[in-house]
């Protein structure tokens, strides 16, 4: 017998052993350990959880500077890496109408473009040679730039951020590459049914003329010039409209110091009038139809303006939310997809963003033939939540249980913790409202979902747009409203 195979022999006697241990541990009167027989339950409801753990989220340190900068810093020294990110009050919506694409050009092209002291080839060479990277955009409602480098490249690294964000170039010709890319992408606008979809709804339940909605075209792109990009960085980016925030293996104190060293000097900016942001208030019905005759899938999405996030009734519509369709057994998945094969996705919920009404959605895809049978289904699901089948109060709980249970994984890291207080610090909510979550979910009744579900949920509000071949259900969409034509055709 070899070394390897008596080895092996021994192991497997000793694991016989500790088995039949068990085994007779199980039979004493009073055992700790019970039997399987005498611990199994007859359903998945009779099973006992135990109560969730706290969970220790680590608090950011919140520094204002003299010029108004706020930062908010964060040690963690599990890894040699350290990340910046930097939101900006400004914004997509406050484009003017004759140049929308202003915003997403001057987000691109203020990290592309090289800075007064680092052309952008050069730029590009000294992130490469070090692993860092630099990053910029502006989306609807805040600009963003982040930076990640080793702890030991940090100090230089972060000179070059500070450079992006105070002294940008916007090189003509890298204007004109990021140009290139939002025409090639107008081009392509409507290759993506999906895309149409969720376009039409944000411009039917928001206005086409609304900021939430306006898309940028090739007229508007061939008006914006290199002032108007030196322009926008001119009016948004003074460090009183930004919020800084570092995470990673540093000492606070010498970040500090190195961030008054390069931020301090930056100029308070002038008083800022952000323009108002328009959105229709006003509830659109009916069914509105964008033909797509190259397709054999048809997508749907019905919906109406949502709420603010400041809502007292957020955390109730986040589990109306979740038991919605949240999960593979929530209603749409089971009643769409399991019961009647409609679809392989479907999603449903009222929507809320941070200072403006979200977009409450209900959106699914489904093979032409089974069309009109899927708006049924949706629209009906919608209605039974607040009327014939309301929230249970064990679905309540099951939803409840998966939120909790899965709020873990958004504070699971130190960067996702950070992340979130910049976002709450930039639109003046309570730091504390991460600590306070699972707090608020827990303290949800059935009768607030249920209610919830009366006030915030409203299908007779619906707008219904449909994208797919106009000609194999236009008839028979008549029967949810009358039948309005989309224009998705693009300018040339």
């Amino acid at each position: 017998m070899t070394q390897r195979t008596e080895s092996t022999v021994r192991f497997s006697v000793a694991l016989g052993l500790v088995a039949l241990l068990i085994a007779a541990l199980c039979t004493l009167p009073g055992a700790p350990l019970s039997s399987p027989a005498w611990a199994q339950v007859k359903s998945p409801d009779q099973i006992e959880y135990p109560p969730l753990p706290p969970i220790e989220i680590p608090t950011p340190r919140r520094v204002v500077l003299d010029n108004g900068m706020v930062v908010m810093l964060l040690e963690d020294h599990e890894l040699p890496l350290v990340h910046a990110t930097a939101l900006v009050k400004t914004g997509e919506r406050y484009e003017p109408a004759d140049k929308i694409g202003l915003a997403d050009l001057t987000g691109t092209v203020l990290r592309t473009g090289g800075t007064q002291n680092l052309a952008a080839d050069a730029l590009d060479d000294f992130l490469e040679s070090r692993a860092a990277t630099i990053e910029s955009s502006i989306g609807e409602d805040r600009g963003h730039v982040a930076m990640s480098c080793l702890k030991q490249d940090f100090p230089e690294v972060l000179r070059v951020f500070t450079d992006v964000l105070r002294r940008p170039a916007f090189a003509a010709d890298r204007i004109e590459v990021a140009k290139t890319g939002a025409r090639a992408g107008i081009a392509r606008r409507n290759d993506d049914p999906q895309g149409i979809v969720f376009r039409e709804i944000q411009q039917v339940v928001f206005g086409e003329d609304s900021p939430y909605a306006r898309e940028s075209t090739f007229g508007t792109l061939a008006a914006i010039t290199r002032d108007d990009l030196v322009a926008w960085h001119q009016t948004y980016y003074h460090p009183d409209r930004v919020i800084l925030g570092l995470v990673g293996d540093f000492d606070s104190e010498q970040a500090l110091a190195l961030i008054r060293e390069t931020f301090g000097d930056w100029p308070r900016g002038a008083a800022v009038e952000t323009p108002e942001v328009w959105f229709d208030q006003e509830p659109k019905p009916g069914v509105y139809l964008a033909d797509k005759a190259d397709v054999t899938q048809t997508n749907i999405a019905m919906g109406h303006l949502g709420i603010r996030r400041d809502n007292p009734d957020y955390y109730a519509l986040r589990v109306l939310n979740e038991l919605f369709s949240g999960s593979m057994v929530s209603r749409l998945f089971s009643e769409v997809r399991t019961k009647r094969g409609l679809a392989y996705g479907v999603f449903g919920q009222v929507g809320a963003d941070w200072d403006h009404p979200g977009l409450t959605l209900v959106w699914t895809s489904t093979k032409v033939d089974s069309t009109i049978e899927a708006v049924r289904v949706l629209l009906d699901e919608a209605k039974a939540l607040r009327g014939e089948r309301p929230p249970t109060a064990r679905e309540v709980t099951e939803a409840k249980n998966a939120i909790l249970a899965s709020f873990v994984f958004d504070v699971d890291s130190r960067d996702e913790v950070l992340d979130e207080q910049l976002v709450l610090e930039s639109f003046g909510y309570p730091l504390d409202r991460v600590a306070k979550f699972r707090e608020r979910i827990d303290a949800v009744t059935v009768e607030d979902v249920q209610r919830v579900a009366r006030e915030h949920l409203r299908p007779d509000q619906f707008a219904i747009v449909v994208v797919g071949p106009a000609e194999a259900f236009e008839k028979d969409l008549e029967a949810f409203g009358e039948v309005k034509e989309l224009d998705i055709s693009i300018s040339p």
